[in-house]
Order: structure tokens, then C-alpha cells, then sequence
């Protein structure tokens, strides 16, 4: 039954190209409308009392329904409530529930959950954001980027947007830094070991560790690199810092691991690249974004991963 319903769903989602913010709020209010009162439903009962919007198809609507589902990000403000566009789309979609459920479909908790996953993937579709303004600091710009990539990590659990946002950072940095070509960069989804590698990044005599959470596994490797003649740095979340030196202070080498953290490491080198100028600190921002959206083209497959640069 769920096969049907699921291939009905899909060709109508298709077919009618409801893959907008507008049309998800439609699909998603018209539904939960349908779940309270049932099949079938008359449009014309739909529409406000001039005919000129549709009853209760406001962003705050669609929102509470998304906060059912632990998804945060806002889908549509005003949730399309005035368009005529919306109208139409609400007709199609209404008659479309009316003709699914005349064939003998009648799970609406399952349509409900097919709008949600195609919420997701809108919302996953969507590129990161990097807005430089002057009056923010470099590094709180940074920080509101890597709050992006947790947010979207939050709404897919398996997921790992924030580590391989920051690993992907700093190989831009560097390849920034010491010009194309002059960093190996590899696929977040690959780890040291399997990769026969020190770390992430192997520059001069340093090694680069990237990581959200570092363990005792993680000094370990940072040991293996001292004793091979190596200098290991990590970069990690604010937050993560204290945990670091601490577990290198554990290990007796707090006074050989440097460690940094991402929103400091990044924001001091784009500082120093801009010489301290807006204008210059603006150029060098859309370098390392260019130099990074290139990289993930190059080792991953998800074009999410991407971040758009608002000058």
C-alpha cells in the first residue's frame, strides 16, 4: 500500500514541480488540514472569506508543523498565504488528495512524512551562507558559518556537515596560502588510517589534525608524529580547545601540540591577506571561498557542502 501511495506522491511532486518554498507550504498546511477533517476536502471552503487567500497557510503555520519534525530552519515566512500562485497550488494539491484517497489511500500520517523529507532535501539543496559585513568581526562570520553546518548537521543525525566544512576550510587556507596544487586534499568520509596518512594536511614539517572532537585516538596520532620528527597542530570548535590541552596535558604533551581554534586560525590569516583593510579582508574571504567550493567539486559529492560568498 505504502509503494503505491509513495509512487502516486512522487509523480505528483514531479510532475507539478513542488519543490519550492511555496508549494512545500501548501502540500505541508493542506495536508495537516486534510489529517483534522478529513477526505475529501472542498477548496472553495479553503479560501478566506474575499476569496483572495488561503486559510491558514502562513509561515508560522508551516513552521510549527516542521517543529513536529526537529527541523528549525524557517521554510517561508509568509508561507505563500496571498499568492495566487498559492491558490492555484492549493487546488491542484487538494484535488490531488481528493483523487488519492477516492483510489483507497488513505494514510495521511504517511503523506505527511513524504512533504517532511522533501522539506529536507530543499533545505539540503541549499548552499551555506557567507555574509561579510563590516561591522561584524571575521571571526563571529566564521563562527555564524559553522552554525550553518551544525544546524543542517542537527536536522540529518548520520550526517557530518560541520567537521567537513572545517577540514575543507582550512585546506582552502593552505592552498591559499602556498598555491595551487601544493595541498593533497581528500574526502571527509576517509579517515588517517585508511588513507595510510599522519593527518589531515601535511605542510612543510607540520601536520594538520581537523577535528569537532578530539580524543585520546587523536593524541595518540599527535604522539606518532613527534616521534617521527613531525610537528602536529590541531584545529578544533571553540569549545573543543580546553578538551584538547587538556588530554595532551594528560599525555605530557601540552608544551609540544600546538592547538588552535578554527574561528581564530581562519581569522588571523584573512586579516594578515587583507592587510588589515576591509576591502582587502573581503578579497581574500572570496578567494577562500572560491579555493574551497573547488575542492569540494573535486572530493565530495554532496554540493550542499557548497557556500555562497555575499560581498
Amino acid at each position: 500500500m505504502s509503494e503505491g501511495l509513495n509512487h502516486l506522491l512522487s509523480e505528483f511532486y514531479i510532475e507539478n514541480t513542488f519543490n519550492t518554498k511555496g508549494k512545500l507550504s501548501v502540500a505541508l498546511i493542506m495536508t495537516r488540514k486534510a489529517k483534522e477533517e478529513g477526505l475529501p476536502l472542498n477548496p472553495e471552503s479553503l479560501l478566506t472569506d474575499k476569496g483572495g487567500q488561503v486559510k491558514g497557510l502562513g509561515g508560522g503555520a508551516v513552521q510549527k508543523i516542521l517543529d513536529e519534525y526537529e527541523i528549525h530552519r524557517v521554510l517561508a515566512r509568509e508561507g505563500g498565504r496571498t499568492s495566487r500562485g498559492s491558490i492555484a497550488n492549493m487546488e491542484i494539491y487538494v484535488a490531488f488528495l481528493n483523487s488519492i484517497y477516492f483510489k483507497g489511500f488513505h494514510d495521511l500520517d504517511y503523506v505527511e512524512k513524504f512533504w517532511i523529507e522533501k522539506v529536507r532535501d530543499f533545505f539540503a539543496s541549499q548552499p551555506l551562507n557567507i555574509n561579510l559585513d563590516q561591522a561584524i568581526s571575521i571571526r563571529a562570520t566564521i563562527q555564524h558559518l559553522l552554525d550553518q553546518a551544525k544546524e543542517r548537521q542537527q536536522e540529518n543525525p548520520f550526517s557530518q556537515y560541520q567537521g567537513t566544512v572545517i577540514q575543507h576550510l582550512v585546506g582552502a587556507k593552505l592552498e591559499h596560502l602556498n598555491g595551487e596544487g601544493a595541498i593533497i586534499h581528500h574526502s571527509s568520509s576517509t579517515s588517517d588510517s585508511q588513507r595510510g596518512r599522519p593527518g589531515d594536511f601535511e605542510v612543510g614539517d607540520a601536520v594538520l589534525h581537523i577535528t569537532t572532537a578530539p580524543g585520546e585516538a587523536l593524541i595518540k596520532k599527535c604522539e606518532e608524529n613527534l616521534r617521527k620528527g613531525v610537528k602536529p597542530i590541531i584545529v578544533t570548535l571553540e569549545n573543543k580547545v580546553s578538551v584538547a590541552q587538556g588530554l595532551a596535558e594528560n599525555n605530557r604533551l601540552a608544551d609540544r601540540i600546538d592547538v588552535f581554534e578554527i574561528g581564530q586560525f581562519l581569522a588571523t590569516n584573512i586579516y594578515e591577506i587583507g592587510k588589515f583593510e576591509f576591502k582587502g579582508q573581503k578579497d581574500a574571504v572570496e578567494k577562500l571561498i572560491i579555493i574551497y567550493n573547488e575542492i569540494i567539486d573535486k572530493v565530495e559529492t554532496d554540493p550542499s557542502l557548497k557556500i555562497k560568498f555575499y560581498g
